[in-house]
């Protein structure tokens, strides 16, 4: 199977001042290609030649095969959670879940950004439901993926310093704390 990269369904501007430009020709340009690239080439005579992402993130050994599978997946995952309309914050089933498990979606955010910033040097952080529905925040180093841990992503953070050096330098909590502007909610609501 060969993989593409999909087009993003805004302009590489418009999620700008939160991510530029700039941001998203070398990150999404760039990186997730190289990744895609990278991943197209590894699949080649390997067993999972012919498996979906997801199947490879779950089951393939430690090694360049997934780090490139899921930082693939990874990228993808975290571009389509941006709208240059986003913010706000959601609402029904997602916004129960995040009362119940979070006590209230302002500590929700503060207790995601913590985990972001916290994140000793690259990774991602996550919100990801269990099989009992409740959700969770995941730190996972590098390339890491809660589908390894047979959870259920809902949003992602990228806080490797790529995501974010161009438009904040070292400054990685205004990054993350700026993200809120522009999460699409409703295409993080449909996940759930």
């Amino acid at each position: 199977m060969i993989y593409t990269q999909p087009d993003l369904p805004y302009a590489a501007n418009a999620l700008a001042p939160v991510i530029s430009a700039d941001t998203i020709n070398f990150h999404y340009g760039k990186h997730e290609k190289a990744y895609i690239d990278n991943l197209n080439n590894l699949l080649v005579g390997s067993p999972f030649e012919n498996d979906d992402l997801e199947d490879i993130i779950r089951n393939a050994d430690n090694g360049a095969l997934l780090n490139n599978a899921a930082q693939a997946w990874n990228h993808i995952f975290y571009f389509f959670s941006f709208s240059p309309d986003g913010g706000g914050s959601p609402s029904g089933n997602l916004a129960n879940a995040i009362n119940r498990d979070f006590g209230s979606f302002d500590s929700f955010q503060q207790q995601f950004e913590k985990a972001c910033i916290s994140l000793f040097g690259s990774g991602w952080v996550w919100l990801a439901y269990d099989s009992t529905r409740h959700l969770h925040i995941i730190q996972e180093p590098n390339a890491g993926n809660p589908l390894r841990k047979f959870l259920t992503p809902l949003l992602t953070f990228d806080v490797w310093e790529h995501a974010y050096y161009l438009d904040y330098q070292n400054r990685r909590a205004d990054a993350i704390h700026a993200l809120w502007d522009i999460i699409d909610w409703p295409t993080i609501q449909s996940r759930f």
